[in-house]
């Protein structure tokens, strides 16, 4: 049997045909032209659902199941996508569009806990039960796995954990909170405190890396001078561990997972990131001499969407 997700994103739609083992077999795509509204976006992707098992010289008979992961959720009570800012839906019926035309099993999930999924079935967490995914973007998302399956919680907001408060008082968040995690380790946080930074070291190597350019600076290129000795962007980049650990800490004492999933844009700074993460993590976590969940790097890339969401069906 073979399942089809479905990875839906501001820009564009992803599909694939996947097997078993969470190996794509066939992937097609589109725009997404979110100014058409809903409607047409749920056609085209059950269009590419057709489509992909026809490329790839299956029976659509032969697929047991879809998957679908956007950047919002679907309320459990309803079956419908209640909000979903990036494509601006509110009150979407996504299921019962499909079902129209497509007599299978559909499924949604947010698209950082489909990416952990994927992560757990084909990734870097393959084989472990109990995984936390967190993706490092423009925001922090996260991903729970637990006994193997996805954990959403009773309203399918469950793995909202950038909206986690970890400095009482802290920077507004887009969410109306302020000091939420996700202000102080996404992607960005980085480009935040890295503009800052200019303020006491204008000749910092971050603007030079920019261009001259203060409006461009990107996380890169706080990393990336970082990483060739920076003073500033050391600090700030030791800073933005420390925050990103203390809401690791928080994961590991709730949650207690067999291991950490980092994914995201932050994480393409590859060992560099690692390191300083697995060197501070040790400092923090409360249990000093028992094991605890190791920190890893995603490895699935853009097809973590797509193998995540297929994974839902199964």
């Amino acid at each position: 049997m073979y399942y089809i997700g479905i990875d839906l994103g501001g820009t564009g739609i992803k599909a694939g045909l996947v097997d078993e083992g969470g190996k794509i077999i066939c992937k097609a795509g589109c725009p997404t032209l979110v100014e058409r509204g809903a409607r047409p976006i749920v056609d085209d992707m059950a269009r590419l659902c057709r489509e992909v098992a026809q490329q790839a010289g299956v029976s659509f008979d032969e697929v047991r199941a879809i998957g679908i992961g956007l950047p919002g959720i679907q309320d459990p009570r309803t079956g419908h996508v209640p909000f979903c800012t990036n494509l601006y839906w509110h009150e979407v019926p996504v299921i019962e569009w499909m079902q129209e035309t497509i007599d299978k099993p559909i499924f949604i999930g947010n698209d950082a806990t489909v990416a952990g999924l994927a992560e757990s079935v084909a990734g870097v967490s393959a084989g472990v039960k109990n995984s936390v995914f967190i993706t490092l973007g423009t925001g922090v998302g996260g991903g729970i796995v637990l006994d193997g399956k996805v954990y959403s919680g009773s309203h399918g907001v469950g793995s909202e954990l950038g909206h986690m408060i970890t400095v009482l008082g802290g920077e507004e968040c887009t969410c109306g909170n302020r000091g939420c995690w996700e202000r102080y380790a996404s992607a960005t946080a980085l480009i935040r405190m890295g503009k800052e930074a200019l303020k006491d070291a204008p000749d910092s190597l971050i603007l030079k890396l920019a261009g001259g350019d203060e409006s461009a600076i990107t996380a890169k290129h706080v990393i990336d001078a970082a990483k060739q000795g920076d003073s500033a962007a050391m600090k700030v980049f030791d800073c933005y561990v420390y925050h990103l650990c203390a809401g690791l800490v928080g994961i590991i004492n709730f949650i207690d997972p067999e291991v950490i999933v980092l994914g995201g844009g932050v994480s393409h700074a590859g060992k560099f990131l690692l390191d300083a993460v697995r060197k501070k993590l040790p400092e923090m976590v409360f249990y000093k001499t028992m094991p605890y969940a190791r920190v890893e790097l995603a490895t699935l890339g853009n097809d973590a969407g797509i193998i995540g969401a297929a994974m839902l069906g199964k």
